[in-house]
């Protein structure tokens, strides 16, 4: 399995290929390729910062010598008007990254202040917000680890690192308790270590993954809190719990209230707004 920074690696160089192309045309056609340049992050709106160490990584990969000077990290709240980083290097290389370090850091801090915004309701509680699959392809890592910088978890990366029964996977397998079975030996016979999720739709589901056993969380799927209390109480914390479904900012508490282990909110990557960052040249 690949590392975070190996991964990191990749993406940016497919997002600098998708922008670059053959030749930064702009720039050559107008800057002599031995300009040297500095310039600075500006902030125009108040949120939690997030990319610095994605920054920092764009600009090194094209340039490993850049001197990259931070004045905030990943995490930090950001008010308007203050100033991130600033970069040294070709200027080459600042215009080139540019536009890939704006579009990642104005992505991830907008899950980032997202995410902490639902983190904040329910910090007296021992229930902790889960993100979920609904991230954009080829760009889940970032929105993964912004969602990490705002205070949430991360569920699975992908299909590969859990598995989780869902409505399609237990009706194509003719059943609830077949489903779970079939998964349970094939993890004896593959990977051990692999955890098992079963989603379940209804009281009496939750009654029968209860008594087949062999999960490791059970998912509550658009449960009110009133009928999650009920299966928390036949669960009776012999198994992970997981409330998913029409969890927003309105009704996260009274979920939390329950005592569920985890609350999973798509909305954290799918309902973030980008926040509006800019890189400007620094002129003595």
């Amino acid at each position: 399995m690949l590392t975070f920074e190996e991964q990191l690696d990749i993406l940016i160089k497919a997002a600098l290929a998708e922008d670059i192309g053959d030749g930064d045309h702009s720039t050559l056609s107008s800057i002599p390729a031995d300009t040297q340049g500095k310039a600075v992050l500006k902030i125009k709106q108040d949120g939690i910062l997030a990319g610095m160490q994605v920054a920092e990584a764009v600009f090194r990969f094209k340039e490993p010598s850049v001197k990259f000077s931070p004045f905030k990290k990943d995490g930090d709240p950001m008010k308007a008007g203050e100033i991130a980083f600033e970069v040294e290097a070709s200027v080459h290389t600042i215009l080139q990254c540019e536009r890939v370090v704006l579009n990642c850091m104005q992505r991830m801090s907008g899950i980032a202040t997202l995410t902490h915004a639902y983190s904040d309701i329910i910090k007296g509680y021992r229930t902790k917000v889960l993100d979920t699959r609904k991230t954009t392809p080829n760009f889940r890592l970032l929105e993964k680890e912004a969602v990490r910088i705002g205070g949430g978890h991360n569920h699975r990366m992908g299909l590969y690192d859990m598995i989780m029964l869902k409505d399609n996977h237990i009706d194509y397998s003719g059943g609830l308790e077949k489903a779970i079975d079939r998964a349970w030996t094939y993890v004896q016979e593959t990977n051990p270590a692999l955890k098992i999720e079963v989603e379940t739709r209804s009281l009496d589901e939750v009654k029968r993954v209860v008594a087949f056993g062999k999960v490791d969380r059970i998912m509550l799927d658009n449960f009110t809190p009133e009928q999650l209390s009920e299966a928390l109480t036949l669960i009776g914390g012999n198994m992970e719990t997981e409330a998913s479904g029409g969890i927003n900012f309105d009704n996260i508490e009274a979920y939390a209230k329950t005592g569920v282990d985890y609350v999973s909110v798509g909305a954290l990557i799918h309902q973030a707004k980008s926040l509006d960052l800019s890189l400007k040249a620094v002129i003595k």
